[in-house]
């Protein structure tokens, strides 16, 4: 059995390791409820964006457009967004497995754009090519970070640096209920076969109008689709990474606490045991000397 000393230093540790974790814990709370309010409110327009676009392209017949085609010979770019920090749970290293065993992308065949060290460092360490790190974004996003990050992809697939786009999130369903999530960008993929049971027969054989050209339409409309997407990516990653922490936190305090009562007892104990021996030295003593 380990000695008193020895228990109590240890007690000692883990109580102010908890101390930590209490604290951390209350820091993450706070930042999830603003960061859940701002993941709610993004959600509608992050959904619904991706599948206007998707079905305002279904309806425009055949139009012949990069953002449509592709490139040729590029590389297929992953935004991979997770945390610049650690004590997360598992947060972190879900999104990097479902990278790693992703086998419509290649390791070959990606570049990576980092958003969040944690994703970068282990993706890198692995073999992936860092294209661009936008790291700092993950300390507080906002909608320029996106906006920024889109404009620099957009670049790159005109220059025929990359041919498609991805992006690697966490999805925020609720404060214990967070989803790595794999979404290809560009170029859109026009869905077949989707119709809605509710929607007008006349309707589906409607060909969309573009004013003014589809061609100079889609330069406006793609950037905005892409900035929307990453914005809502950043969203709902930021929420469920300060969720996940928070539960971790939790978790560690309440394991701190376990351990805490065991140690404890074992100090009662080894007290107890102590103080017996020292009484049975004591009347050993006093026997002899009479």
């Amino acid at each position: 059995m380990a000695s008193m000393k020895e228990i109590k230093r240890r007690k000692e540790s883990i109580q102010s390791t908890e101390q930590i974790t209490k604290a951390m814990k209350l820091v993450s709370t706070v930042k999830l409820q603003k960061a859940k309010n701002k993941a709610e409110n993004t959600k509608p327009y992050f959904n619904l964006m991706y599948e206007a676009v998707n079905k305002m392209l279904k309806k425009s017949g055949g139009i012949n457009h990069p953002y449509l085609t592709g490139g040729e010979g590029g590389k297929k770019a992953i935004v991979v967004i997770t945390s610049n920090r650690g004590l997360a749970g598992g947060y972190n290293s879900n999104i990097v497995k479902m990278i790693l065993s992703n086998e419509e992308v290649a390791k070959e065949d990606a570049l990576i754009y980092a958003v969040g060290r944690k994703g970068k460092d282990a993706l890198q360490r692995r073999g992936y090519e860092i294209a661009y790190d936008m790291s700092d974004a993950m300390e507080g996003p906002v909608f320029a970070d996106a906006s920024v990050l889109g404009k620099q992809l957009l670049a790159d697939f005109a220059e025929g640096k990359i041919s498609e786009i991805y992006l690697a999130y966490t999805d925020f369903k609720n404060t214990v209920s967070h989803i790595p999530t794999f979404v290809k960008l560009l170029p859109v993929e026009i869905p077949e076969g989707e119709e809605s049971e509710s929607e007008d027969p006349n309707e589906k054989l409607t060909l969309m109008n573009y004013e003014p050209e589809a061609e100079e339409a889609l330069n406006l409309i793609i950037p905005s689709y892409i900035n929307s997407m990453l914005y809502g990516g950043l969203m709902q990653s930021f929420a469920s990474e300060n969720g996940a922490r928070m539960q971790a936190m939790d978790s560690a305090t309440n394991n701190a606490d376990d351990m805490i009562s065991k140690l404890s007892l074992s100090y009662n104990r080894a007290r107890q045991g102590s103080i017996t021996q020292e009484i049975t030295e004591i009347i050993a003593g006093a026997n002899a000397i009479g």
